[in-house]
């Protein structure tokens, strides 16, 4: 006589489960009602999702239980170790590795199963474009500054992503849902969007490159050419630290930053924020001019709340190097800065030879400056009235 094998209804094996969490410890400290319910719901659809209980607790100790499915979401199934990585797409274990450093990633050990498809996707994509004339260390160059630039920008999506989705009396359920439901819509968009925004940061450096005919026959391989680099700067700043919140100090940072991309004049171009200041680049004077200038100005309507900025500006042969500029001119423009009267611009000899019409000059005399023995003949630059 043939017994039939009955199934475990499913209510029965959510209630087993439910009972698993609890003898896991996993719903320690949460209350009867709402709150358990949207705790049980989560769990179960981290469990669906091959999540190990382990890995749910040492969440909940770390109060991030909220941010896991989201993790799950970014993350993908982990099923490869590097060496197999590297051997899928034929390239040294050693450089993978370095490539993933340079990205400013976490190296985990070599045969440890963390990596992804994408991950895998990623190597192949590394693998290839080392066959197309870029040297090694060259893009790893790249990597390090690509991978700066987008960790600056996570952080960023991070903390918007908080603010927004955020609300009075969700639950713990509700907030993981809604994060990672955010990034499935949000992180497709994000490809061409970056691929656009490079191609256009590309486009506009290259109808601004000058080359000459010397450069071209040496091979231009220094990586070194004449730049106007300006700095600019708010004014009393250190002191401001002894008087003020640091949140009030990396606000003002951060809305310094954010006036100097909304007033920098292309070709100039952001290289970075330096705490209280920021640092521009371009390949002629009067992009640089225009965007020191137009920002120091418009400093002042921002009302008593914002310190005054100065700003000094320099010519000179540097080097670019993983997105920063390096050599004589940009030393002497934060020099130049630092003498500077708040609310002015000062500009080197070879800024004011070099810079179009359109500007009224007034000799600032020659000053010592740290780190110079000769003395910098100065000039404090404005907009022509006429």
């Amino acid at each position: 006589m043939r017994h039939r094998i009955q199934s475990i209804p499913r209510r029965t094996r959510a209630t087993n489960r439910d009972r698993e969490f609890a003898e896991a410890g996993l719903l320690a400290g949460v209350p009867e009602g709402a709150a358990r319910e949207a705790r049980l719901k989560l769990l179960r659809e981290l469990a669906a999702r091959g999540v190990p209980f382990e890995e749910m607790q040492r969440a909940i100790e770390q109060d991030r239980l909220v941010f896991l499915l989201l993790d799950r979401e970014l993350s993908g199934e982990p099923r490869y170790t590097a060496r197999e990585v590297a051997k899928k797409v034929g390239m040294p274990l050693e450089y993978l590795l370095a490539a993933r450093e340079a990205a400013g990633l976490a190296l985990p050990e070599p045969d440890e199963r963390v990596y992804t498809d994408d991950d895998v996707e990623t190597a192949r994509v590394i693998a290839e474009l080392r066959t197309s004339g870029i040297p090694d260390e060259g893009l790893l160059e790249i990597t390090r500054v690509l991978g700066r630039s987008l960790a600056q920008g996570a952080e960023v999506i991070r903390a918007v992503s908080a603010e927004a989705f955020i609300e009075s009396g969700m639950t713990e359920y509700e907030l993981a849902r809604r994060n990672a439901e955010a990034a499935s819509r949000f992180l497709p968009q994000m490809a061409p969007l970056l691929l656009n925004i490079l191609r256009l940061h590309l486009r506009d450096l290259v109808r601004n490159q000058a080359l000459s005919q010397e450069e071209l026959a040496a091979g231009a391989a220094r990586n070194a050419s004449t730049v106007f680099v300006g700095f600019a700067d708010i004014v009393g700043f250190t002191g401001l630290g002894e008087r003020v919140e640091l949140g009030e100090l990396g606000a003002l940072g951060a809305r310094l930053t954010e006036l100097a991309l909304r007033h920098m004049k292309p070709p100039a171009r952001l290289v970075k924020t330096i705490g209280d200041a920021v640092m521009f680049v371009a390949p002629a004077p009067g992009p640089l001019l225009d965007t020191a200038l137009e920002l120091v100005e418009q400093v002042e309507g921002e009302g008593e709340d914002f310190p005054e900025l100065r700003a000094g500006v320099a010519a000179g042969l540097a080097v670019s190097r993983e997105g920063d500029w390096y050599g004589p001119p940009v030393n002497l423009a934060s020099r130049v800065t630092g003498v500077a009267r708040p609310g002015s611009v000062l500009a080197t000899q070879e800024v004011h030879d070099a810079a179009p019409g359109g500007y009224e000059w007034s000799d600032a005399g020659a000053r010592h400056l740290k780190g110079l023995t000769r003395r910098v003949p100065l000039y404090r630059v404005r907009r022509s009235v006429t």
